[in-house]
């Protein structure tokens, strides 16, 4: 291979002869020259006469150049081709410049042929490669093109489509809606050029008498159908964690395979029925008992009973709440019913601990309801309540402080309260064994949530006792007393909390006061079935007259205390 001299233009000429290799030269240094070229990847063959066809796809040479000469913003409409101009319903392909490095060449082969002396023709293959220019920008169509639907061009919406692209006004006037025909569907006869499709994917009708019926809806296309403009690498695979199992059908026998992961999430929380289910469990859950085994043996014989499930123990008195975390007494066999947080008042702070970080001791021993009075409390495996009208001590009474509002925490922020239980567990001197207790004298929590067998008020424990309004069969909104008696017992610890709230305690006179024009206490209402899917714990919130009277009140105290420190 030589180097033809090109003295000082951009012009080398490369020979190629049948003859033996001659030594590698240094290719001289050659200037490139200045003049710019601008590079478009058409997505389809272009010749030198269709170069008008292919320049009026891309919107002209006005819009090219425009397009070239424009910044990088993505506010400029971008380079769009379009294989139908003429149709505005076709969706164009976009296309995007992007900056390059690139050297124009002119390549020029020429021919020559030499006549040795031996009379055998030899032909010379001669190229000549010019640089003609530099190529700075670039622009392609790497998006895929979109679905495309082209309407009837004869239909009123389609004209107007097309008077309005081209601005023609009198045809926009004279635009009307036409009268609906109800000629939703066409028939035409399939020609010999169609598609053969498969008769599985076509209609009946239209397999059998080879009659094509089309649709007539007259629908006007959207101005993109698919907003996915790359192709995504799915790359799919077998998930590692499912594994293929065999499967008998317990009324056929038939053997079937599926497929089950086995790296799926199991949730270690306890059984959860509804009030209006007629039985309870007895056992724990097969996921749950899997874990017996792994669980502090000590502990679960502190929580777990072994007296019969008919036989139901009398209540704790206020010595025992006190002191039983220092006893090895069985908590569910003292009493079947208890709330988490009456539980952990019973036990060290190891035991607390242990309780929260296995998360699967307390599903061991006890189901949960999820609706009706005894809702949100741990219930001893085999132990109905709703037939035993000695277990209405234990049912639950919540409603909502207006001043301490109940919100959703996240997870962070349930993991962090989890740890702060925890370490105040491990301080003794934050311990509070008697917070879910209520004397009526002193409060240790701005939320009311008790069992009414935890309400050691003297007025509140002789209502809780009285045995005369209670009901033959359990009701899923008061349990076993009458509506009467169970709204009086929470109109009672209504006024005292939020008397103890409000900086002092209720009287007598108050409480009788209360009881005396109380018509929701006296007068029977009607008790609507409460859907087991709808959140009720505020069943006990005060009425809306009630909280707004308590609304205003907090702000006119908190506006005369404003006004009392202007003044100081």
């Amino acid at each position: 291979m030589q180097n033809a001299e090109a003295g000082s233009s951009n012009t080398a000429t490369l020979q190629y002869q049948h003859t033996s290799a001659k030594q590698w030269e240094s290719a001289p240094l050659r200037p490139l020259p200045t003049t710019c070229f601008y590079s478009i990847e058409y997505p389809g063959y272009v010749k030198a006469t269709s170069i008008p066809l292919a320049l009026e796809r891309l919107g002209g040479q006005a819009n090219v150049d425009a397009v070239f000469k424009r910044g990088g913003s993505k506010s400029d409409v971008p380079l769009e081709l379009n294989m139908k101009p003429s149709n505005p319903f076709t969706h164009p392909i976009t296309g995007e410049v992007i900056p390059a490095s690139n050297i124009l060449l002119k390549v020029v082969k020429r021919k020559r042929k030499r006549q040795p002396s031996d009379g055998d023709n030899e032909v010379l293959l001669e190229y000549t490669v010019e640089a003609v220019g530099v190529i700075p920008k670039v622009a392609r169509f790497r998006n895929m093109a979109d679905y495309q639907f082209w309407p009837d061009m004869g239909d009123p919406v389609s004209k107007l489509r097309v008077s309005m692209d081209s601005m023609d006004v009198e045809s926009i006037l004279k635009y009307s809606i036409p009268e609906e025909q109800e000629d939703y569907t066409v028939t035409e006869n399939q020609d010999e050029t169609d598609m053969d499709i498969d008769p599985q994917l076509m209609g009946p009708h239209e397999a059998s008498t080879g009659v094509k019926v089309k649709s007539n809806l007259r629908l006007p296309p959207p101005p993109i159908f698919s907003r996915q403009g790359v192709p995504q690498l799915y790359n799919y695979k077998t998930n590692p964690a499912s594994v293929v199992t065999t499967v008998i059908d317990e009324e056929t026998g038939e053997e079937k395979k599926r497929l089950i992961n086995r790296m799926r999430w199991q949730g270690f929380g306890p059984i959860a029925i509804n009030f209006s289910e007629k039985s309870v469990p007895d056992k724990p859950s097969d996921i749950i008992e899997k874990q017996r085994a792994g669980a502090d043996q000590k502990l679960l014989a502190r929580l777990q009973e072994v007296r019969p499930s008919s036989a139901l123990p009398q209540p704790l008195s206020p010595a025992v709440h006190s002191s039983t975390h220092h006893l090895p007494v069985q908590l569910f066999q003292q009493r079947p019913i208890w709330t988490r947080t009456a539980i952990f008042n019973q036990l060290t702070a190891l035991e607390v601990r242990d309780i929260l970080n296995t998360k699967y001791l307390l599903p061991l021993v006890s189901y949960v309801f999820q609706d009706g009075p005894w809702r949100d409390t741990q219930v001893r495996l085999g132990y109905d309540p709703r037939e035993h009208p000695e277990a209405r001590i234990y049912q639950r009474v919540y409603f909502r402080n207006l001043n301490h509002p109940i919100t959703r925490p996240s997870v962070v922020g349930r993991r962090q309260e989890t740890r702060t239980d925890i370490a105040n567990a491990r301080d003794p001197s934050t311990e509070d064994k008697r917070s879910h207790i209520f004397d009526g004298q002193t409060m240790s929590k701005e939320t009311a949530a008790y069992q009414l067998c935890d309400l050691h008020d003297p007025r509140l424990k002789a209502m809780v006792d009285e045995a005369d309004d209670l009901r033959d069969t359990c009701n899923e909104r008061d349990g076993w007393y009458t509506t009467q008696a169970f709204e009086r017992i929470k109109a009672v610890l209504r006024l005292k909390f939020f008397s103890l709230l409000s900086g002092h305690i209720a009287t007598e006179e108050e409480i009788e006061t209360l009881l005396s024009g109380n018509v929701n206490a006296d007068k029977p209402r009607t008790v609507h079935r409460i859907r087991t899917s709808k959140h009720n714990m505020a069943k006990g919130a005060l009425r809306e007259e009630d909280a707004a009277a308590m609304r205003l009140t907090a702000i006119l105290d908190q506006q005369a205390k404003n006004f009392v420190s202007q003044r100081k």
